[in-house]
């Protein structure tokens, strides 16, 4: 049976306030392409579809006519939440598209949920684990001793009637331990999220998703798809994919990735102005960092003109020694806690940092918001 796996779409995400949906259309349209001429069983969909928990009317109807069109060529669909989205709302009608080759995860009952599939070599089980936090599991299995992301993992793999004999196919969205990550993911403060990847070992393939960048942990049959588009320029030096699997027989699973071309790429270029002016004409999102001594005051202007979608715009010199941005800042909505929190600190005290003090109070409110949640 062969699986196309993808993740972290971020459905409804801006950079410095453009909306990416555009981009996000041809992309999907470009992942449907590679679907149908690899001519894929199932499409397996590993969290944070959407930017935000209530995400906006275009953003689902975008996601919708996606879905429409992978069930149209007759492939199934799995779906789990991320920890962007709202699991009550990715789950409306689950139980009703389920009859339609689509299967996405309920609200977390305490079980781990699966959809048991045939081929020629047997039966496969896709088990569906969404985004989970310690507080959610600690709540459905109260008799369990659950601190940390791990455990809370580990407790409800260790609840779930896993066949070794069978081929068992894992969406997870969490981050494991060694992997390489960026600037557009969250991260719970302490690294408490890390989770092991040994906890997954008796999954023939997991699909995970969360971090944005393709790549394997500790074994190809452990992998991130990563994110469809490039989301932050910490991303600009990354190959975007999508991750094709060949599941055979017990034991032979064969992966290998189709690139992604954007429509407008994400780079970093830098120069001195005059050598800047001569490169081509790009409508791509770039950070453009000038090297000039004495840069002209419309430096920024002229250099819109030959890249109309410059997003940053930075003056790095013998005189500055450091990176001023003197563009539009970092969108909020692309901000954590922590860092919204270091900003408005900074504001109110005349730039200084927060000290480690400040983060750990800090840290302590989330946990407890976090267990309320």
């Amino acid at each position: 049976m062969r699986f196309l796996h993808i993740a972290d779409l971020h459905l409804g995400k801006q950079m410095n306030d453009l909306s990416l949906l555009p981009d996000q259309e041809y992309i999907l349209d470009q992942i449907v392409s590679v679907a149908e001429s690899e001519r894929v069983d199932a499409v397996l969909i590993a969290g944070d579809v959407y930017q935000r928990s209530s995400p906006q009317a275009e953003a689902m109807a975008l996601f919708d006519a996606f879905v429409s069109r992978l069930v149209g060529l007759g492939m199934r669909v799995f779906i789990i939440s991320g920890n962007h989205d709202s699991a009550q709302r990715i789950s409306y009608f689950a139980s009703l598209i389920r009859s339609s080759g689509v299967y996405v995860t309920e609200a977390f009952d305490g079980a781990l949920q699966s959809v048991p599939l045939r081929d020629g070599d047997g039966e496969i089980v896709v088990w569906m684990l969404p985004f989970l936090r310690p507080a959610q599991v600690r709540r459905k299995l109260p008799e369990a001793k659950i601190a940390t992301y791990q455990d809370a993992v580990e407790a409800v793999l260790a609840r779930a009637p896993i066949d070794p004999k069978k081929r068992n196919v894992l969406l997870c969205h969490q981050f494991i331990t060694g992997c390489e990550t960026s600037d557009s993911e969250e991260r719970t403060v302490g690294g408490l999220d890390d989770i092991a990847a040994t906890v997954f070992d008796a999954f023939d393939y997991v699909a995970l998703g969360h971090i944005h960048k393709p790549q394997r942990v500790l074994r190809e049959t452990l992998r991130y798809a990563g994110s469809p588009l490039k989301y932050s320029f910490s991303e600009a030096n990354h190959k975007k994919s999508v991750t094709i699997v060949d599941l055979n027989e017990k034991g032979d699973v064969a992966v290998r990735t189709a690139p992604l071309y954007p429509l407008h790429d994400v780079r970093l270029i830098e120069g001195m102005l005059d050598d800047l002016m001569r490169l081509p004409y790009s409508e791509d999102y770039l950070w453009v960092t000038v090297h000039d001594e004495l840069p002209p005051p419309d430096a920024r202007v002229t250099l819109s003109v030959n890249f109309p979608n410059m997003m940053k715009f930075s003056v790095v010199n013998s005189r500055t020694q450091y990176d001023v941005d003197v563009l539009a800042t970092q969108s909020m909505e692309n901000k954590t806690i922590p860092e919204l929190f270091s900003d408005f600190y900074r504001m109110q005290n005349n730039d200084r940092a927060p000290g480690e003090a400040h983060m750990k109070v800090l840290e302590k409110v989330l946990k407890e918001l976090e267990e309320r949640a």
